[in-house]
């Protein structure tokens, strides 16, 4: 769920679609508390971050155009919400990108089965 700002009653739904759960930098405003509520409650193995660029800055930017390096802010918040240390969310969200995203391990590429030499389908 793309830059998820709704409750933990809907993430549950969503959850057992086997969907994950992506947050931005909503997540770090002051104003959000039902986002870092429903973060906080969103098992780990669900988890992932984005920037949304150039939308939604986080804090101390928002308002300003986002970046892709913004996206520690998200991470950090996160960690602070889990109890965890960075490193810990950054692998995380990392992992979880990759089963999403169907990324293999070894080559960074695309996972997907394929069917013939000229694609990847």
């Amino acid at each position: 769920m793309h830059c998820y700002s709704d409750n933990w009653e809907w993430a549950q739904k969503c959850i057992e679609l086997n969907f994950y759960i992506s947050f931005g930098g909503p997540l770090t405003f002051k104003n959000a508390p039902l986002v870092r509520e429903t973060a906080s409650q969103v098992p780990l193995e669900r988890l992932l971050i984005e920037t949304d660029c150039p939308y939604l800055s986080p804090h101390p930017f928002r308002g300003k155009r986002n970046e892709p390096a913004r996206v520690k802010l998200v991470a950090e918040k996160l960690a602070e919400l889990k109890g965890l240390p960075f490193d810990e969310i950054a692998r995380i969200t990392f992992d979880n990108a990759r089963r999403c995203f169907h990324i293999d391990e070894e080559t960074g590429g695309p996972g997907l089965p394929h069917t013939s030499k000229n694609t990847r389908y």
